[in-house]
């Protein structure tokens, strides 16, 4: 099993005029820390407007940045929004692309729907229909990474004519391919796209097990790959926090995480917001004063809860991976027995503190890390072997319905078009001159009374 770091870029209010600067070195030098402890994943997401939940909007940029301080951890968008709405499929192509060369070919290719009306609404994207919006646009970015030329595409959310988009990624035929999920429906549209799962959704590993399960009998019934490559694996979020005093762990980690899930919730479930007005902050923390929430007294049930579960055989729960690395290793065994491929700790949440991170990161790294490690190199080939069938028989289903690129296809200058459509008279050039600006050109030559020709 491998292990990622996810970020929202979580800010609450109040904010100070540099906080989102500090923001983004602390999150780049946890990932500098995450490299060089051997973990495996970053994953930044894609949000826009979602005040102090998420302050990600501009996720290929971030990772950009990670991927220059970094040698060995791969860059997870997770996700790209790719409805055509929020992003037109060449430029989610050309962006893949480029962080992948810059990146020595270290990229994972996320992608997802939203849910939320800040979002949906923001960028004209209907509810209704923005499963259809992210499937078209994702096929489209896809074909533009692997066709040369690309054949073009008429479709209901986007229209593109025939062009060979540059620059190609490293990783062929593309970087591996990844979907949010937050639901069984979800993780059962991953295996039959022959995608990754992205399990955004704090589910304990009892419950990931089942989705393990079907997910695999998903995808070995009735998996149509979207892509070139099929990306058989499925990765679980969890919060994590760890130090050797379980209380202080508690202290590091538990209201970040619950102001995580609060945050989410205020803007997929029942909030209201009032852009650059609302505290989400201030309503997380007043909701809590309404029911008498005493953090001394919650720290305390919190590890008395987890004592009496464990002594009763019940091993679930909602903290996740907080508590001491002893905890925190049972905790993971379990979601790697349950044949989780993944687990992505939620650390940057709320208002959990820069150092209490890379104290976190490097206790993991030192004390817990090196088991799964080692089990994780000896079994990689028996994995990819238990696969192969399955995969292969993914491939054989799909079939390529690209259309071709007709003989006779050209994309002609402007000044060109105008001379054959008869109106290049009009500005004052004709055929000859094209013909002659080419000649100068080759060799080196510009003269400046060509006007708008340059």
């Amino acid at each position: 099993m491998k292990f990622g770091i996810f970020y929202e870029h979580q800010l609450p209010r109040p904010w100070a005029p540099d906080d989102e600067a500090r923001l983004i070195r602390d999150a780049l030098e946890q990932i500098e820390l995450a490299d060089r402890l051997g973990i495996d994943y970053v994953w930044e997401v894609e949000h826009h407007f979602l005040e102090e939940y998420s302050h990600s909007s501009a996720p290929e940029v971030f990772l950009a940045a990670a991927s220059q301080r970094t040698e060995r951890i791969r860059l997870g968008h997770g996700i790209v929004l790719t409805a055509p709405g929020f992003n037109h499929p060449v430029r989610t192509a050309e962006r893949i692309a480029m962080l992948d060369l810059v990146s020595g070919g270290r990229v994972d290719f996320g992608s997802g729907e939203s849910s939320s009306e800040a979002e949906l609404g923001g960028f004209g994207v209907p509810f209704e229909r923005k499963r259809d919006a992210w499937l078209e646009g994702l096929e489209v970015a896809i074909r533009c990474l692997t066709e040369e030329p690309f054949s073009g595409h008429e479709g209901e959310f986007v229209s593109v004519p025939p062009r060979n988009v540059v620059p190609k990624p490293v990783q062929k035929p593309h970087p591996p391919l990844w979907v949010a999920c937050s639901r069984r429906d979800t993780i059962l549209l991953a295996a039959e796209k022959g995608m990754g799962a992205l399990t955004f959704a704090f589910i304990d590993p009892e419950e990931a097990r089942h989705w393990v399960e079907d997910y695999r009998a998903t995808m070995a019934e009735r998996c149509v790959p979207v892509g070139r490559a099929v990306n058989p694996n499925l990765a679980c979020v969890t919060p994590m926090m760890c130090h050797p005093d379980e209380r202080r762990a508690l202290e590091m980690g538990l209201e970040g995480g619950n102001f995580f899930g609060y945050s989410l919730a205020h803007y997929y479930v029942f909030g209201e917001h009032r852009p650059a007005r609302t505290s989400v902050w201030d309503e997380f923390r007043a909701k809590r004063a309404e029911h008498g929430y005493d953090p001394e007294v919650q720290l305390a049930l919190e590890q008395e809860r987890l004592g009496a579960k464990i002594a009763a055989g019940d091993t679930s729960g909602l903290r996740g991976a907080i508590g001491t690395p002893d905890q925190v290793r049972e905790f993971l065994r379990r979601y790697e027995e349950a044949g989780v491929d993944q687990v992505i700790f939620v650390m940057q949440a709320g208002r959990n503190r820069h150092e209490d991170i890379c104290e976190s990161l490097e206790r993991f790294g030192r004390e817990v890390l090196p088991e799964f490690r080692e089990r994780d190199e000896a079994g990689a080939a028996a994995r990819e072997a238990s696969w192969a069938p399955i995969v292969e028989a993914a491939l054989g289903r799909r079939v390529d319905e690209a259309p071709p690129v007709p003989d006779d296809y050209t994309i002609t200058a402007i000044p060109k078009q105008l001379v054959e459509s008869g109106a290049g008279a009009a500005f004052g050039f004709d055929a000859d001159t094209l013909d002659e600006i080419a000649e100068e050109r080759a060799l080196g030559v510009r003269k400046p009374e060509r006007g708008m020709l340059g």
